[in-house]
Parts: structure tokens; C-alpha cells; sequence
């Protein structure tokens, strides 16, 4: 075969494309088509069209390029900085996972790249090694620098004779060259230059005081101060006030004569002083009197400097110029410890010039008066006056505070001055003036203005502590808030020292307990008692006890003590139009009952005493504060009123007992009042008063066994009114039964006008009566046991009332209609039910009188075994004595029928 020599030689291999880094660089390079077109040229031309030959399916190697890429090391020219990491890494991916180049190939080509990488490589450590030659020169140059400028140090400081004080070998070359002598050293040079320029001022000023000293010794004259006093400025005043204070000493060691031959330790300008008591004799002994009195003109000249430091301090005031002030304060303070400067801010202060001019205000008007005096209206607040004043009080001193701290460097003792001040002159003024007015109108309108004071005035100290005053917006200081507690406690402590405020609410009490139980004394002190016996003697000491209360009650309203509008107030609470004739009042029976009404109006000025106690008293004597209430109320609730009332009932109870007409149960009624208002009266004396007097365990005791006497006295007296009662109604029961005709049960032949007897129409009545006035006086359990014991106490008469009798045919009727009655009549008492039980047994007697043999031969058979007196013992049936007496008075009792059925029993 024939070799084509005009054509391109053929190698034994097929060569593969070529690629550089354009390719990959490019926008338009896609990766599918780049795999695509590889792969079309990795099949040989005459391999294409063969028969059968399968399509070459490119997809498995584009996956492989862009999510399957083979692991390798990363090649050293990717961390050319030349070469972009996205760059090197797309190279390395196609070399790495291109199947149809051979590895010559792509080993040619990486070297091509890595010779090309090294080159810039090797450019690049040149480049870095000509930096670093440079910054190391400048090293060089910038230490041999602070080396001359330490040696110009060195040879400075050797210059000024600090040489032994600095050391040889500050120069410490393991520390790059530095030293710390420097600063010592510059410390030490400034130190010796203060204390030069020291002791040059001192001798400056002693020359100066010898001078002004010469002069004021030679001609009287101070004109090296005046000079200097004329210049102005806050350190020139303080310079001048310094000199003078200096040269006041020198008189009086150099002057002995102008100070009264050497007296010492007189006050001068506010400040004494004690160096002349020391050095007198010796001054005495250097020489006589000067020419001048130093003293004289060295006062005059203070005075004239602090006159016109308060004058210039007075100005900046008024121009609120805080920073001269406080200038002007300073000066003072160091002329004289301040106190001119703080009495002429605190007294000339416009608030206090105001207030002296209304000092004469108006306090109140006579119906805020009239109102304090009553003690069932709300009490009306505090006085207009002293409120308007606190409330100016508040918001001047809330301002004041800001001005003072920024016009005193020791503010806090100017606020302590203006706090004693606005309270010491202003409230304590107004509030003595309005509690003397209050003095004159009643106890209470001056217990009750020393109450709302004290709360109002309380709470404005609170809202200066939270305020802050000059710790605006923090709470006040310790000291200022101490301030303002001692102010305020010392405004009400001659009001409430000792046992006085107790003793004043105690004799307020009295007064408005008294009056409102005045008419009720009067009333039962009127009453006529049982004539003889223990309980006369009992109601003999009432009586003496009421007797006293009301002749107290009528010294009190005439004695002097008392204020007009008090005691026309003690005769409105008591009902008194006619002062004049107390002892002719005429009482009524309304005016001796209970009332639970005023027992409330009694423990409500009660509670308003114990309100103001807990507010004005001391927390340590609250116990024997409240004890005393508790001994009043014991008093006036629990003897005058209560047992009084008990003891009344008992006492009517016990005169009608045995009275020959029917009784008047009218004095049941008192006892509901009675147990209620003990009721109210136990409860407010546990949860309020003995309450209040947990934190003394004696107090508290003593307590709880005077409330414990006062109940029990009350309960025992309550149930000797509810026993009396009963034995009245049964007393009277008993009477009217004895009464019935012996032959009423058996009429003969006569037409009768009504199936009961008169007899128990009577009765039936009286206990209907007894039963609502009983229905007044007790309820609940009370009432349960009440009807339970009468109706006990009934059964058993009406029990023993019906053996009694003969009874006929006719009078049977009568007897089961009495026994109907008598049963209906307690059925509409509250009864428990085994108390019912009993009373539903009498309807069995009628019964037995109207039935005939064998029906009581039916009815014995029921019978409870006993011999009668009682019932069958409370257990519902009858025993079989009973039911022997109530057949035995049958007319028929003789017959062979039932003389069968009383054998068989």
C-alpha cells in the first residue's frame, strides 16, 4: 500500500484535544455540551457507522463530572496566589475525570501549569524578602533614636544634680531599650517643685500678715485686706477671710489689752478662740497695749466682709446665680462654719414672710366645727388652713432642695435648718392654733382634728422621703429622712405623751355613752323592784349602780368643764330638749327597751376611738390602750345596758310569777336584743380589740377573761329570764286548770254551747299570747329549747289534769276536744321531734274515754309496761298505770267488760 507523502504523518496514538483555561473561563461554557462533545470524539470515526453498533450514551459521565468527582490531593499551584481557587479546581477537575485523555497528556499539561505557578511564586518570596530587609532598617533606625533621646535624658537629669538618684543601668536592653526611672523621677521633680512653691506662698503670706499686721498696729488701718477685699472673686473673699481670722489671733497674743487683758476663748464671728486662753500670760508678759485696739477694728472689719459676702449672696439669689452662690457659701463657711449665710437664707425666706402674714387666717367655720362634734357624722378632714399649708409645704420644699444643693457645698445641713424651720414656726403654729379651737369646741372635734392632722402631715413627711428632696430622683438621706420623723413627732408629742390621749378618748367615750343611755338609766332607775329577797337585794344594787351612772351623768352636764356646743350635744344624744329639768323628764317603756340600733352607734364610736388609737398611739402601748376601751365597753354595753335590761326582765318575771290575774308577758321581748347585741358586742371584742393585743401576752389574757365574765354573767342572767318565764306560764297553766269544775266531763242531758270547757279556752289563749311574745324574745336553737321545755312542761300537766276527772259518754267528746285544742295550740311551736312525738301522745287519752270494751281490749295490747307518770317515759305509748288511771274515771269503769281488760293488765 501506497503512503500518502503529501499528507500529515499518522501517529501510532490518537492524540486527544487540547484545552487551556479559557475554555473553562468562559460565560458561555456548559458543561453538558463540553461532556457531549468529548464523548463524540472518544469513538473513532470508522467505529461510528457500524452495523449495531449501540448510540453512546454520554449522561453516566456528566454525572459523574458534576457530582462524582474522584478524591486527590490538593496540588501545590493551587495555593498560587495568582491562581484562583474556582480556577485551579476546575482544571483539576477535568484532568482528574476527563476518561478520554491519556495520562502524558494531562501530565504535560500539569506541568505546564506548575512550572508557570512556581514562577510567580518565586517572584512573589522576592518581593517579601525586599519588605522585610526594609522594615528591618527602619527597626534599626528608630531604636538608635530612642537611644540618643534617652542618653539627652540621662545627661539632662545628671545636669539638675539628680544624678545619685537615678541608676546606672536604667537602659535595660532586655526590655527593647526602655526604663521606669523616667517617670519616677518625673514624679520626684514635681513633688520638690509643689513643696518649693509651698513654702514660697507660706512665706509670701507671712510676709503679707506682717505687713497688714504693721500697718494695722502702726496707723489702725487695713488697707492691704481692703485692697484686696476690693479686687472681687471668691478666692480673693476666701484670701481676706483667711488673713483676718490669722490676724484676730495675733491680736490677741500681741493685743493682750484690747481683749481685756488676755482673756481668751471669747466668741468671736461665731468662732472661739481657745489659742489666746494658751498663750495669754505670755502674751502679757511680751509688751503692753498698742496704740489701736486691733480687736475692735479687726470685728468691724469681719463684719463689714461678711455683710457684704450675705449681701453678694443675697443678690446672686435673687438672680438665681448658683455658682456665686455657692462661691459665697464656701467663703462663709470657711469665714465663720457657714451659720450667717444659713440663717439669712432660712429667715429671710419669702415662704416664712408670707405665712406670718396670714397668720391670722380664719380656721374653719362653725358648721365644720358642729360637724366634728357629732359623733354620728363622718368626721369632715383636716383644717382648710393647715391643709392649704402643708400642701405649700410640699411643693416649696421639693423646690427649696434643689436650690439649696446647688448653692451650698453642705446642703444637707441648710435642708435639716429649713426643715426645723418650716415645721417649728409654720405648721407647729397653725396646727396649735387650730387644736386650741378644737379645745374649745368639744373632746371629740379635738380628737378628731388631732387625728386627721397627724395623717395629713404624716403623709407629707412619706412624700418628702420618697421625693428625695436633694437626692431627687433617689429617696431622701438617712440623716434628712431622721430629720423629718423627729420634726413631726415632736409636733404632736405634747398631745400624746404618757396616758394622756388614752384618758381623752376614754372621757369622750363616757360622755357619748352616757348621754345615749341617759333616758334608759333614768327609765329602769325609776322602775319599782320585788319588795324582799336574794333577787330584791340584787336589783337593790342595780339600782344604786344606774342611781350613780345618771347623777354622773347630770354632774357632768353641769360642770364647767364643759364647752356650750358639747353639751348641747350630750343633750341631742340624749334626747333632753329641757336641760334645765333633768330630773322631771318623763320616760316611756320604749325608752327602757334594748335597742339594737344604739348598740351600733356604740360600737361605732367604738371603732372610730380604736381607729385613732392604732394611728396616734405607740405600737408598744396599743395593748393597754385597747384594754382600757375594753373595760369601758364591758361597762357601758355590757353592765348598764344589757344586764340592766336582764335584770329588769328577771325582776318582772318574777313579780308576775305568783301573781292572781293572768301575767303580763311582756318583758320576754328584751331578750332577743339582749342575746344579739352581747352577740355583736363578743364578736367585735374578739376580732377587733384582743386582736390588737396579741403582742402582750398579759394584756391579752387579762382580755379574754374579763370578755369571758361579761358573756357568761350575761348568758347566766339571760337563761334565769327564759326559766322564770316558763315557770310564769306554767305557774299560770296550773292555776287555770285547778280552776276546771269537777263535773265538766260529765254533763247530763243539757245542750252545750261548746265541745271545749272554758277552761281550756283559757288556757289555750294564755299560751297563744305566751307563744308570740315568746316568738319575739327567742329564735333558732334558743327557741327550740324554750318551746321544748314548755311544752314538756304542758304535757306533763295536762297529763296528770285529765286523771283528775270522771268523764261519761258526753264527756268523752269534751275531753278529746280539750285534748285537740291543747295539741293544736303546740303543734305551731318549733318542736324538736321526739318533743312531738310526747305531745301527739294526749290525742290517745280522749280515746279511751269514747271507745268501748273491745277497742280497749285492742288498745292494751299496745301498752308500754310501767305505772304511769309520764307518758311511757317519752317513748310514744302509754304504760299501762296511765292507762288503768284514765279508764278507771269512765262511768262505765264498773263493768264486767272493762273490769276484764284492768284484771288482765
Amino acid at each position: 500500500m501506497e503512503r500518502n507523502s503529501t499528507g500529515p504523518p499518522k501517529s501510532l496514538y490518537p492524540k486527544g484535544p487540547s484545552f487551556t483555561l479559557d475554555n473553562f473561563s468562559n460565560k458561555d461554557f456548559i458543561v453538558r455540551d463540553f461532556v457531549e462533545s468529548l464523548a463524540d470524539s472518544a469513538i473513532p470515526v470508522n467505529r461510528r457507522s457500524a452495523p449495531g453498533a449501540a448510540a453512546f450514551d454520554p449522561k453516566p459521565l456528566i454525572r459523574t463530572f458534576e457530582s462524582k468527582k474522584p478524591q486527590r490531593p490538593t496540588p501545590p499551584f493551587l495555593l498560587h496566589p495568582g491562581v484562583s481557587h474556582e480556577r485551579a479546581l476546575l482544571e483539576a477537575d477535568f484532568l482528574f475525570s476527563r476518561p478520554s485523555l491519556s495520562c502524558i497528556d494531562a501530565l504535560s499539561q500539569l506541568a505546564l501549569l506548575g512550572d508557570e505557578l512556581q514562577e510567580k511564586e518565586s517572584e512573589l518570596m522576592s518581593q517579601v524578602r525586599r519588605a522585610e530587609v526594609q522594615h528591618d532598617q527602619t527597626l534599626d533606625r528608630l531604636g538608635r533614636k530612642l537611644d540618643q533621646t534617652m542618653s539627652s535624658f540621662e545627661a539632662l537629669d545628671g545636669s539638675l544634680g539628680l544624678d545619685n538618684t537615678i541608676p546606672n543601668n536604667n537602659y535595660d536592653q532586655s526590655n527593647g531599650g526602655r526604663s521606669d526611672g523616667g517617670g519616677n523621677v518625673a514624679v520626684q521633680i514635681g513633688e520638690k517643685l509643689e513643696e518649693l512653691d509651698r513654702k514660697r506662698r507660706r512665706a509670701q503670706d507671712a510676709m503679707f500678715l506682717i505687713q497688714c499686721w504693721t500697718e494695722l498696729s502702726d496707723s489702725g488701718a487695713l488697707s492691704f485686706l481692703e485692697d484686696i477685699r476690693l479686687q472681687g472673686g471668691a478666692e480673693n473673699k476666701i484670701r481676706c477671710a483667711v488673713i483676718a481670722r490669722q490676724m484676730m489671733r495675733m491680736s490677741q497674743q500681741l493685743d493682750p489689752a484690747s481683749w481685756g487683758g488676755g482673756g481668751g476663748g471669747q466668741q468671736t464671728n461665731g468662732l472661739r478662740n481657745s489659742s489666746a486662753a494658751t498663750n495669754g500670760n505670755r502674751a502679757s508678759n511680751n509688751g503692753g497695749s498698742l496704740g489701736h485696739n486691733t480687736r475692735e477694728i479687726l470685728e468691724k472689719f469681719c463684719e463689714s466682709l461678711e455683710q457684704d459676702l450675705l449681701e453678694q449672696f443675697n443678690n446672686s439669689y435673687r438672680l438665681q446665680n448658683f455658682d456665686d452662690m455657692m462661691e459665697c457659701a464656701k467663703v462663709l463657711h470657711d469665714f465663720n462654719g457657714g451659720a450667717s449665710v444659713i440663717a439669712t437664707f432660712v429667715n429671710q425666706h419669702q415662704f416664712f414672710i408670707d405665712r406670718d402674714q396670714l397668720n391670722d387666717e380664719a380656721i374653719a367655720d362653725g358648721e365644720t366645727w358642729e360637724i366634728l362634734a357629732d359623733p354620728d357624722q363622718d368626721p369632715p378632714g383636716i383644717d382648710p388652713g393647715l391643709q392649704s399649708l402643708v400642701d405649700e409645704v410640699k411643693i416649696v420644699m421639693q423646690e427649696e432642695s434643689f436650690i439649696i444643693k446647688r448653692a451650698f457645698p453642705y446642703h444637707e445641713t441648710v435642708l435639716i435648718k429649713f426643715i426645723q424651720r418650716v415645721f417649728q414656726q409654720s405648721i407647729q403654729q397653725r396646727l396649735e392654733k387650730v387644736l386650741d379651737k378644737a379645745q374649745t369646741v368639744s373632746t371629740l372635734a379635738f380628737l378628731r382634728s388631732l387625728h386627721s392632722s397627724r395623717s395629713y402631715i404624716s403623709s407629707l413627711v412619706e412624700d418628702l422621703k420618697t421625693h428625695g428632696l436633694t437626692e431627687h430622683p433617689e429617696a431622701c438621706s438617712g440623716q434628712i429622712a431622721q430629720s423629718l420623723e423627729q420634726q413631726m413627732d415632736e409636733l404632736f408629742v405634747p398631745y400624746l405623751v404618757g396616758g394622756t390621749y388614752i384618758e381623752r378618748e376614754r372621757k369622750s367615750l363616757e360622755e357619748l355613752h352616757s348621754s345615749l343611755l341617759f333616758r334608759f338609766t333614768m327609765y329602769h332607775s325609776r322602775k319599782k323592784k320585788a319588795p324582799q329577797g336574794f333577787m330584791a337585794s340584787l336589783a337593790q344594787q342595780g339600782t344604786q349602780f344606774l342611781a350613780s351612772a345618771k347623777d354622773a351623768y347630770l354632774e357632768r352636764l353641769d360642770s364647767s368643764d364643759l364647752t356650750p356646743t358639747q353639751k348641747r350635744m350630750m343633750l341631742r344624744v340624749a334626747g333632753i330638749k329641757d336641760k334645765e329639768n333633768q330630773e322631771e323628764i318623763e320616760v316611756s317603756e320604749e325608752d327602757g327597751a334594748l335597742s339594737v340600733d344604739n348598740a351600733k352607734r356604740m360600737l361605732k364610736w367604738l371603732a372610730e376611738s380604736v381607729q385613732r388609737t392604732l394611728e396616734l398611739g405607740s405600737q408598744a402601748e396599743t395593748p393597754k390602750d385597747v384594754g382600757v376601751l375594753l373595760q369601758l365597753l364591758l361597762t357601758s354595753m355590757g353592765q348598764v345596758y344589757v344586764q340592766t335590761a336582764l335584770d329588769a326582765a328577771h325582776t318582772e318575771a318574777t313579780l308576775v310569777e305568783n301573781a292572781k290575774t293572768e301575767p303580763d308577758l311582756a318583758f320576754l321581748p328584751t331578750i332577743r336584743p339582749a342575746v344579739t347585741i352581747s352577740a355583736i358586742m363578743d364578736r367585735f371584742i374578739n376580732v377587733v380589740l384582743i386582736r390588737l393585743a396579741e403582742s402582750n401576752t398579759t394584756v391579752r389574757k387579762s382580755m379574754e377573761a374579763q370578755r369571758k365574765q361579761a358573756i357568761e354573767t350575761i348568758e347566766k342572767k339571760t337563761n334565769a329570764v327564759i326559766k322564770t318565764s316558763i315557770e310564769v306560764v306554767t305557774s299560770w297553766v296550773s292555776k287555770s286548770l285547778a280552776g276546771q269544775k269537777k263535773q265538766d266531763f260529765r254533763p247530763k242531758g243539757v245542750e252545750l254551747e261548746s265541745l271545749q270547757t272554758p277552761t281550756c279556752l283559757g288556757v289555750c289563749k294564755f299560751l297563744g299570747r305566751a307563744a308570740t311574745q315568746a316568738g319575739l324574745a327567742v329564735d333558732g336553737l334558743n327557741a327550740d329549747k324554750f318551746f321544748g321545755e314548755l311544752a314538756l312542761t304542758m304535757h306533763q300537766l295536762l297529763f296528770e289534769h285529765f286523771k283528775k276527772f270522771p268523764v261519761n259518754a258526753t264527756g268523752g267528746l269534751m275531753v278529746t276536744q280539750d285534748i285537740t285544742k291543747y295539741v293544736s295550740v303546740m303543734r305551731d311551736w318549733p318542736l324538736a321531734k321526739d318533743v312531738a312525738a310526747v305531745v301527739e301522745l294526749l290525742t290517745e287519752i280522749g280515746s279511751l274515754f269514747i271507745v268501748g270494751p273491745e277497742a280497749l281490749r285492742e288498745r292494751a295490747r299496745t301498752l308500754a309496761p310501767g305505772q304511769g307518770g309520764g307518758g311511757g317515759g317519752g317513748r310514744g305509748k302509754l304504760s299501762k298505770g296511765d292507762f288503768r288511771a284514765f279508764v278507771q274515771k269512765r262511768d262505765d269503769s264498773g263493768s264486767v267488760g272493762i273490769q276484764s281488760i284492768l284484771a288482765g293488765l
